[in-house]
């Protein structure tokens, strides 16, 4: 039995996006064999800075420190408080193996802090986090556009306009606050969720008076990239993509490892490639005034004989984080644009997160065919995947190996997605789903009508979705990998698994 502790920038319940969903259940399988411990970090006005919170979830011991971005920039990357604790936690958990998922809200310095402790060091790299200060996402915010290279002064004007700025002048003016401090960020917490518009005001007033981040403070933050490098032993990149734009910052591809990551199989239904012969709905199935039973279909004939269509109309679903990023506004647009008769969208993922930014969306979705779901319990994923037809993923960032479409292919579900970073490592052309260019709405809208014009092609590319690896096999190639660095042999990393 190996003790194992997993270093994530946030964790669930509140935060399920992909890189918490696939550590909690990576978590979940290693600990039936392992002592398992989870580090993550969590923005609290209502606690004070540092503190440390040790809870349960689901099973999972969980250690959360509290990181309110009190301080200067430096702070953000390495901070002398945030710094202690968590050696604390190394001090406490004692584990034979770190396994970092994300250092953003945590601390550049802990890889180093647990060599220092004689503890083995790995690494998932979920998205560019280590690179990109706004976020993990490489977009300028300013501009809109692909940060193709790290350039630090582009980085510095991009980071003053992030929520990441805001939220370090709200906790820098906590702390100048005193013992009033809490309440300062408690107010503005609540005010972003409770009143946009008085929010916007008092952000203004905040950034008045906050210094801008400077090229020369994201350069540091660049240059201490390299102990991060030296400290950790292996590198796993769930796509190449991802790994070739660690490499391209001088990670060492002798500790680089490209491996996709694994997913717990409860769809509801195996995939459609597994039963030739797709269901025929009843008249009873398509009782009046109710919507097709979810994942059935109906057959059509034409001249060269009978052939197998989705319902019409044809069910869309977007699932994820409604942020700018994910594309979803793009989606919307190319909406716009579709028979309405001929489409349902869906679209899953909580208003509450990103409220200004829901707020557009649902401006766009006026007098279209288009139902805001909400977020849902990870549990409850396959149940929604079998609500539709085609699921559609709009991302403006280059995504690393989305969750959600191994999700989809999981359910036999067809996935239209952009054409950036790992997806088309993914998502074949023609055969599996589309692929479009990234960020042109009416080439997503193109695409999307192009299937609606010819729904047979949907069931088609249904059944040639690909097997999506385990949890269970990946468990085992990352105890394989931990005993590797146990051993002192990392001579082959490649050859881990």
């Amino acid at each position: 039995m190996m003790r194992i502790l997993h270093a994530i920038h946030d964790f669930l319940p509140r935060h399920a996006a992909g890189s918490e969903i696939y550590a909690f259940n990576l978590c979940g399988e290693l600990a039936k064999r392992h002592s398992v411990h989870v580090l993550a970090a969590e923005y609290d006005p209502a606690r004070a800075h540092g503190t440390l919170t040790w809870r349960v979830h689901e099973g999972l011991p969980v250690i959360e420190i509290v990181n309110n971005w009190e301080g200067s920039f430096a702070d953000t990357w390495r901070s002398p408080r945030l710094g202690a604790q968590l050696d604390h936690v190394l001090r406490a958990t004692q584990p034979d193996v770190l396994h970092v998922h994300s250092l953003l809200n945590l601390s550049f310095e802990l890889p180093a802090l647990a060599r220092a402790r004689g503890i083995r060091v790995a690494a998932t790299l979920h998205d560019h986090s280590l690179a990109c200060p706004a976020g993990g996402q490489r977009l300028h915010l300013q501009e809109r556009t692909v940060c193709d290279e790290i350039q630090p002064k582009r980085c510095a004007s991009c980071f003053s306009t992030s929520p990441y700025h805001t939220q370090m002048a709200v906790g820098g003016l906590s702390r100048a606050a005193g013992r009033g401090g809490q309440w300062v960020g408690r107010t503005a917490r609540w005010a972003a969720r409770q009143a946009p518009g008085v929010a916007a005001l008092f952000t203004r007033r905040v950034l008045d008076r906050t210094q801008p981040v400077t090229e020369v403070e994201i350069g540091a933050r660049l240059d201490q990239l390299r102990s991060v490098f030296d400290a950790v032993q292996l590198f796993v990149a769930p796509s190449v993509s991802v790994a070739d734009a660690h490499a391209r910052l001088g990670l060492h591809r002798s500790k680089l490892l490209v491996s996709d990551y694994g997913f717990v199989h409860r769809s509801l239904r195996p995939p459609r490639g597994a039963n030739p012969e797709h269901a025929q709905l009843t008249d009873a199935g398509r009782g009046a005034g109710r919507s097709p039973v979810p994942g059935e279909h109906y057959r059509a004939t034409r001249a060269e004989g009978p052939i197998a269509i989705p319902r019409s109309p044809v069910r869309i679903g977007f699932v994820g984080t409604l942020v700018w990023h994910k594309g979803v506004h793009v989606l919307l647009e190319a909406a716009r644009s579709l028979p309405a008769d001929r489409y349902e969208l869906e679209i899953w993922g909580s208003l509450e997160t990103f409220p200004d930014y829901a707020m557009q969306l649902k401006v766009l979705a006026q007098d279209l065919p288009v139902r805001f779901c909400g977020g849902f319990d990870n549990g409850d994923a396959a149940s929604v995947y079998e609500r539709v037809d085609l699921l559609v993923v709009p991302s403006l960032w280059p995504e690393n190996s989305p969750l959600v479409i191994h999700e989809a292919f999981m359910a036999g579900i067809p996935v239209v997605a952009a054409r950036t970073g790992g997806i088309p490592e993914l998502v074949t052309d023609g055969v599996n789903g589309v692929l479009y260019d990234a960020p042109s709405s009416a080439a997503l809208a193109n695409a999307l009508r192009a299937l609606l014009d010819e729904p047979e092609r949907i069931i088609q590319m249904a059944d040639r979705v690909p097997f999506v690896k385990t949890i269970e096999e990946d468990v085992q190639e990352w105890e394989r990998r931990y005993e590797t660095l146990m051993q002192g042999d990392l001579d082959s990393p490649a050859g881990q698994g």
